[in-house]
């Protein structure tokens, strides 16, 4: 019961108070640790950059995870109380929905006051692309596709390891994630990011198959054509570089009939809507109604795994 009760406070704290600053952010200081190894990594001969970017990847993800464990393991034989809202904080920083949720509409209303280069600037939080030539439409096109990719990364997937590591999985997952964005790149990265890169491939296998689904099934009940968001999920999901991207943008594409290009990359979907503004607040429904409906799978699975064990 504790931990149903850790998950809807999470929840409960994500909906009211969204992202903390960066002073105050694990994710953050992620970010710090890893640049601090990244510039000393790339100073070394690249034969050994493999090697190091293993050493990283497993130091980041101990460093994280292993104190979360032993916190949380010690609260939860002084109190219950303070383990499910220390818990609950720890897990909710390691998941994003309202900040996600937020960006979006921000570049929406930016785009909709025709003011394309601060659209483009805000833009750079969610992609990793280069921003500053966009027009408009590939500027909605790369914030649906965030949209739809970021309901896996930032979502579905670390709660998709609380519900079988518990907390310190959902860090672990976070720190692998955030290793991935910040070194899992072709280039100065090539050898130094690719174990992460690896390793983060690997753990959202699942993840992103399962919020494909869940974007097919919101298109059903959003009273979208849930046929077509899956009939292009299975047939463009393989034209990203990533294997797991590719499956909820693609879900996303066909949903929204529209088609999302990464320029000289992909084009998934072939629909013939145009790409507006008002195309991020479509999206923005099926991940609203795609993370319902997570919830309640993660709710009703924990539920029902106490009832046999009882």
């Amino acid at each position: 019961m504790s931990i149903l009760l850790l998950l809807a406070l999470a929840l409960i704290m994500d909906i009211a108070f969204g992202e903390p600053s960066d002073a105050f952010h694990p994710v953050a200081w992620m970010g710090k640790v890893i640049s601090f190894l990244e510039r000393r990594g790339l100073s070394r001969p690249t034969s050994s950059h493999f090697a190091y970017g293993v050493m990283i990847t497993i130091a980041i993800v101990a460093l994280f995870s292993v104190p979360t464990y032993l916190l949380l393991s010690y609260l939860k034989g002084v109190s219950l109380v303070a383990y499910v809202i220390v818990g609950a904080l720890f897990l909710k920083l390691a998941f994003s929905f309202r900040g996600l949720r937020r960006t979006a509409l921000k570049i929406k209303n930016l785009l909709q006051d025709n003011k394309l280069d601060k659209a483009r600037f805000e833009l750079r939080a969610l992609v990793s692309r280069d921003t500053s030539t966009l027009s408009q439409p590939q500027l909605v096109s790369a914030t649906v596709e965030s949209v739809a990719e970021s309901t896996c990364d930032s979502f579905v997937a670390p709660l998709f390891f609380f519900l079988i590591f518990g907390v310190p999985g959902a860090i672990a997952y976070r720190v692998v994630s955030t290793l991935d964005s910040r070194i899992g790149y072709h280039g100065r990265y090539e050898y130094l990011g690719k174990f992460a890169s690896r390793v983060d491939d690997v753990l959202n296998y699942i993840p992103a198959r399962i919020t494909a689904l869940l974007l097919v099934a919101a298109a059903f009940f959003s009273g979208r054509n849930g046929k077509r968001a899956w009939r292009v999920a299975l047939s463009d999901h393989s034209k990203t570089a990533s294997p797991n991207a590719g499956w909820p943008m693609a879900a996303a594409a066909g949903a929204l009939n529209v088609q999302l290009e990464k320029a000289n990359h992909y084009k998934l979907g072939n629909g013939g809507t145009a790409l507006t503004p008002k195309t991020i607040d479509k999206s923005l429904t099926l991940m609203q109604l795609a993370a319902m409906f997570w919830v309640l799978i993660c709710f009703a699975s924990r539920g029902g795994y106490l009832v046999y064990t009882a």
